[in-house]
């Protein structure tokens, strides 16, 4: 493990994402994870979202925006780590292993809960009317995504302090039961889990959004990230001012278009607008100032996320792989604690299974066909679901039929001359699709030498 300090990030996917996410959130925590010294684990909170969410396609569609919104902003996945919590089969396992150790009592005393219940009460209804098990269950399940990557730091709003705090009563809790057992298990000093340390800054910037009041999307008053250029500029005109005329002096402090140029202008930049609001700017003008600034910060970014939107495929194959990457620590973690627990095997406790006594059938490589709006699509997948080859849609499976041999002949003859560029959605490392096809043809060949000796 490194000793690097590990931070832990996750984001919601049930909405689009806005100036006021950019500047306060995902702006410096990407700043943030490009330290030598930090390790950080971002991950998108789709299980989260179905707590408040029940539209599949809105969660659907946000995982996906919200991807695309990280790397476009220039999240360095090689550096950083990077994956939906959904694809990670360990996080609620864990959640299962801390709610047998968690008080019922501690849950109740949680902000959102109590919020919810103070409500009902307050109509003169039962104090759960309409809470589900999720609701209340979800300091918990956030416990999991930070105590199985035993992240040292945790970003977060004052809102959310509590649910450290929580996860660290969890933790410890689970420590003193478990902590010598699973030093017995690993031959570790360490107990199971770090107890993490919630992190505000005060500092962070809290962007107003068009009518002053905080951007927010309750409040239906946000400007969307990526917006095209023209609509961003409409959305800008749009912001409320006060009814001083040009050539009037105006104050910058407190005024909606003067934060939110400050939040993208540099030190220089922000001083000359001072300036201009002190000799009378006149709010139009201001407003294509600040148009023109953030234009100036985020048209690149607007490309890549849009060239990215239109890849999905891409998307997805970096969020399996930030999966499998997250997974090398989850895994043995997870291992560890069911040993501890009495989990682990048939085994008396603390027995060893000596090396090689026991194998598992390790899961092949395999090709999917399937129909979908009425043309044909074949994608190669390998042992753990990551995407390697794609085809576009086809009218005839024919078609589809014999990309899949040309691929499965790659491996004796590295190329794709015999298919389309046209027919082809996404081709990843040739080296991996190489060596996915080889092991697919030693299956068919094995499972053949059987069939002919039986």
């Amino acid at each position: 493990m490194t000793d690097k300090i590990r931070t832990l990030t996750g984001i919601t996917t049930t909405g689009t994402p806005h100036l006021g996410n950019y500047v306060g959130a995902i702006r410096p925590a990407i700043e943030a994870s490009r330290r030598d010294d930090v390790e950080s684990f971002y991950f998108l909170a789709d299980y989260h979202a179905l707590i408040k969410c029940e539209d599949p396609a809105r969660i659907a569609q946000s995982r996906l925006e919200i991807a695309a919104t990280w790397l476009a902003l220039g999240l360095d996945t090689d550096r950083a780590f990077f994956y939906r919590q959904s694809d990670i089969p360990e996080i609620p396992e864990l959640t299962w292993l801390l709610t047998c150790v968690t008080a019922k009592g501690l849950l109740n005393r949680a902000h959102a809960y109590k919020a919810a219940v103070d409500r009902n009460v307050a109509d003169n209804e039962d104090g759960d009317a309409g809470v589900t098990a999720g609701l209340f269950m979800y300091p918990v399940l956030m416990a999991a995504d930070i105590l199985i990557f035993n992240a040292h730091r945790v970003p977060v709003g004052r809102d959310q302090v509590q649910h450290i705090e929580m996860a660290r009563d969890i933790g410890q809790r689970f420590n003193h039961l478990y902590g010598g057992a699973f030093r017995a298990v690993t031959g570790s000093k360490d107990d199971p889990f770090v107890l993490p340390e919630a992190v505000t800054d005060d500092n962070v910037a809290t962007l107003p959004g068009l009518d002053g009041r905080k951007m927010s999307k309750s409040y239906n008053n946000t400007i969307p990230l990526w917006l095209p250029a023209k609509q961003m500029k409409k959305a800008i005109l749009g912001i409320v001012t006060d009814s001083r005329a040009p050539g009037e002096a105006k104050d910058p402090e407190g005024s909606n278009v003067f934060a939110l140029y400050q939040a993208f202008a540099t030190e220089d930049e922000t001083w000359s607008m001072r300036e201009a609001f002190a000799d009378g700017i006149g709010w139009g003008d201001a407003k294509q100032k600040l148009f023109e600034r953030i234009d100036c910060e985020l048209a690149e970014s607007r490309e890549r996320y849009n060239d990215l939107m239109a890849r999905p495929h891409d998307i997805e194959t970096i969020l399996r792989d930030g999966a499998r990457k997250a997974r090398e620590r989850s895994v043995p973690l997870l291992r560890a604690l069911r040993e501890a627990v009495g989990l682990g095997s048939e085994q008396p406790f603390g027995a060893r299974v000596p090396k090689g006594e026991i194998s598992s059938p390790k899961a092949l490589p395999q090709w999917k066909r399937y129909v979908e709006s009425g043309l044909h699509f074949a994608k190669l997948v390998d042992s753990e679901g990551n995407l390697l080859f794609q085809s576009k849609g086809l009218a005839d499976a024919r078609q589809a039929s014999a990309i899949v041999d040309v691929v499965m002949s790659y491996a004796s003859r590295p190329n794709f001359d015999g298919i389309a560029p046209e027919h082809v959605e996404f081709s990843g490392d040739t080296e991996r699709i190489a060596e996915a096809v080889r092991l697919i043809a030693a299956a068919k060949e094995e499972k053949k030498r059987r069939n002919t000796q039986s």
